[in-house]
């Protein structure tokens, strides 16, 4: 079956199968979030980004070949729910961004800041620190050499608008300054993005409004 992207709590995972890794999506807990695990093809290791919920659900999708490393986005409890039972069991090295791991009960391993890499077998991921939905929140990049990015945005980029900033306007403008100079502007239209909630989208589809967003300010 063709990827799609769509998944729902109590549902199967949809499997993104790339050339050099394959990307396992699946939706967890009260709150619809999306999980993502990230398999490199040529070591078997994994990675896990975003342990919202349901551990449960998660375990079983990471199945017997463990996780090194788990990625939290960022600092909303929605998204890390499960992290202290999957880290647990697993023994992974934890990882977020350096100003968001304050506000994550167990404790982050590795802080990350903005343009590290970080690897999940011989797969690169790139970090993008991003501010105003929270402060610390990171997006991760996947540039395949095969195909077109893979970007993986947390509560940062949705389809149809940046994350909620709570009504702040400052931090509005910071969100969507962010993600217009370090995603769309540096990444092509191609790029696909898989958000903490809900359907994916690429970059392409959403670049047309961004005008749109900076107008109504949300």
């Amino acid at each position: 079956m063709p990827y799609t992207g769509t998944v729902q709590v109590g549902g199967p995972a949809d499997v993104h199968e790339l050339r050099d890794l394959m990307i396992s999506k699946v939706a967890v807990g009260p709150m619809d979030n999306n999980a993502y695990l990230l398999r490199c093809r040529a070591t078997g290791q994994q990675l896990l980004i975003d342990a919202a919920n349901d551990a449960g659900t998660l375990m079983e999708l990471i199945g017997g070949d463990g996780i090194a490393s788990v990625v939290t986005t960022h600092r909303h409890g929605d998204h890390w729910q499960a992290l202290a039972e999957v880290v647990d069991a697993t023994g992974a090295r934890t990882y977020a961004g350096r100003y968001d791991a304050e506000g994550i009960p167990v404790p982050t391993d590795v802080p990350v800041e903005d343009g590290e890499t970080l690897r999940v077998g011989e797969v690169e991921l790139t970090a993008r620190h991003l501010v105003g939905h929270t402060p610390g929140s990171i997006a991760l990049v996947y540039d395949d050499p095969h195909g077109h990015p893979h970007l993986f945005t947390g509560d940062c980029l949705f389809p149809g608008g940046v994350g909620n900033t709570f009504g702040d306007a400052a931090n509005f403008v910071r969100l969507l300054d962010d993600v217009e100079h370090k995603l769309f502007g540096q990444l092509p239209d191609e790029t696909w993005v898989y958000p903490g909630h809900g359907s994916d989208t690429t970059l392409g589809a959403e670049r047309p409004r961004l005008g749109e967003w900076r107008e109504r300010g949300w």
